[in-house]
């Protein structure tokens, strides 16, 4: 059995992808502990889904600081208060400081929803569509300070359908967001995956620019 991976998770909204990493975690031979969920916004669904699940609940309202900077420095007193060895973020809609980045360096994990590097930021569906794309899909990725530009971990890749739409194509990502995330935090927990000088390394061996690539 594994030593025991805390995690802190950030979030804004519903946590779905949330919901997989405690239901990935309780499988009976992960190592993963979710500490404390914190989100920015106290009317997030996805802190009720870590009460649910008897999961440590925080919420730090972003407006009631002065700047970004100052938030950040606030939220990182919060989520080391738990010690956490990973910190992950799922669907936290914050851009996140330099000094925070640098501080949690190596152990930051972020979910997209496109095949990065395209469609960085948001509205990735439809820009994809508008694209007339045939591939869409998911990143996994470390997080630097590039916004949604740090060392790919694993990538889940769909076909685009003839008549898929923003809202077609963004529940069958979800779907592979929802697989490729638990795996990527478990192979963090695992000490399988970590952050080299020249990106991110799986089992030592440094991943392919795209990460490791999933086809469904």
């Amino acid at each position: 059995m594994s030593q025991t991976c805390d995690v802190v998770v950030l979030l804004s909204g519903t946590g779905s992808n949330l919901q997989a990493l405690i239901d990935s975690a309780r499988t009976g031979d992960s190592p993963v502990r979710i500490a404390a969920v914190i989100s920015n916004r106290a009317d997030a669904y996805g802190l009720q889904r870590a009460r649910d699940a008897g999961i440590d609940t925080r919420t730090l309202d972003h407006k009631a600081f002065e700047g970004r900077e100052a938030f950040d420095a606030a939220l990182i007193e919060l989520i080391d208060a738990f010690n956490p060895k990973l910190v992950v973020l799922a669907g936290f809609m914050r851009i996140l400081s330099a000094d925070f980045v640098r501080h949690y360096q190596g152990r930051l994990l972020n979910i997209h929803p496109s095949l990065l590097p395209k469609y960085k930021g948001l509205h990735t569906h439809q820009r994809a569509l508008e694209a007339g794309d045939t591939e869409h899909g998911c990143s996994v990725h470390f997080v630097t300070e590039e916004l949604d530009g740090g060392p790919l971990v694993v990538q889940a890749v769909i076909p685009v359908e003839l008549h898929d739409s923003p809202q077609s194509l963004a529940q069958r990502v979800h779907a592979q967001e929802h697989l490729i995330y638990p795996m990527s935090v478990r192979w963090f927990a695992e000490g399988r995956l970590s952050l080299g000088e020249q990106g991110a390394l799986l089992d030592g061996k440094l991943l392919a620019a795209s990460g490791h690539l999933i086809r469904t």
